[in-house]
């Protein structure tokens, strides 16, 4: 009989008890399929950010060493879980094999394509080959199967987007999600990052919005700005390094009028803008951290260390109808459907 330990996969943790998938240092990825499991045939890991990008710097963007490293973490840890980054990102692919006690029994069936909606730090996983390397999207083509427990969420994939876009969206469609649940008209809204997660907050932001407040998008990257500007996804474009947390307050101040944000979302994919993203909360406000750089304790001492009540969320990357909103945004919102198709179609 099926019992809570299976649906979350604690039977998949290697050398360990007690430990969930997330936190074990390895998991067994062997097949045969199990009972409450779900077998994918893998076929692109979108792999997160920073972890990307941590990646790519000790490999010297070297496709090949990038591949090298990435298939040693899998093959060390029975996963894509970045030990340096602690960040993992999604997948997609088809169904190879579906447990009889599997949610998704008589729901999918053998060839469906969809994409995991849980951290592949989480997510039991064999790569045969890396067939490319996308850096620009940080997208890796493979072969090889991963194994979705009876608890991971996933999405069918859409036939009116391409699985690139689709891909690039569903990784961070918990973002616009959680934003849509605190915009409310009137407010200013900041979004820290111009990347994918930070233009479906902003277009999220604008539907919440509608005609009322104001929206401020923050990267160090001008051209990115640029392009959420094109598309209209933002009132506000302020080329500033979120590490330097004062100097970004003081433009925040300035386009605000010495207000401030009522909302402050970060999707920024490097270390230390913990506190810019405090700084530009007025008391009161609201701060979410959906970047895996995140430091929770940064986060948490530094809105001490200067007296600001702002209430600090970090999100978790699951919200309930989370992928049919994102992919709502792309069909219905012109401008980021052309920026995603732009930079990751």
């Amino acid at each position: 009989m099926e019992t809570m330990a299976d649906a979350y996969g604690l039977s998949r943790v290697v050398g360990a008890t007690g430990f969930f998938p997330q936190r074990a240092g390895r998991l067994d990825p062997s097949l045969p399929c199990r009972e409450s499991e779900l077998v994918v045939e893998v076929e692109s890991l979108n792999i997160d950010a920073a972890s990307f990008e941590q990646i790519a710097r000790e490999a010297g963007g070297d496709d090949a060493r990038i591949s090298e490293q990435v298939v040693s973490i899998v093959r060390e840890r029975g996963k894509m879980h970045n030990p340096k980054t602690g960040s993992g990102g999604i997948f997609i692919g088809g169904v190879k094999e579906l447990g009889p006690r599997h949610p998704a029994h008589g729901k999918l069936r053998a060839g469906d394509r969809i994409a995991s909606l849980v951290s592949l730090t989480l997510t039991p996983l064999v790569i045969e080959e890396i067939r490319a390397v996308h850096r620009d999207t940080h997208r890796v083509d493979v072969r090889g199967h991963a194994i979705l427990f009876a608890s991971g969420s996933y999405a069918t994939l859409p036939e009116d987007l391409s699985d690139a876009v689709a891909l690039a969206a569903l990784d961070v469609c918990g973002a616009p999600a959680l934003v849509e649940r605190h915009v409310r008209p009137g407010m200013t809204v900041a979004v820290l990052g111009a990347g994918k997660g930070g233009a479906l907050c902003l277009a999220q932001a604008r539907r919440g919005l509608g005609d009322t407040g104001r929206l401020l998008a923050i990267d160090l990257h001008g051209g990115a700005l640029a392009e959420l500007q094109e598309h209209h996804l933002c009132d506000v474009a302020l080329k500033l390094d979120a590490t330097r947390a004062v100097e970004v307050q003081e433009h925040v101040l300035r386009a605000t009028r010495g207000r401030l944000c009522d909302l402050v979302v970060n999707c920024v994919s490097v270390q230390d803008t913990e506190m810019a993203t405090i700084l530009c909360a007025r008391d009161g406000g609201t701060a979410i951290f959906f970047s895996m750089a995140t430091s929770f304790t940064s986060a948490a001492l530094g809105a001490d260390g200067v007296s600001r009540d702002v209430t600090l969320l970090m999100g978790n990357g699951y919200v309930p109808g989370h992928a049919e909103l994102t992919l709502g945004l792309l069909r219905t919102d012109a401008g980021l459907r052309q920026l995603f198709e732009r930079r990751y179609g």
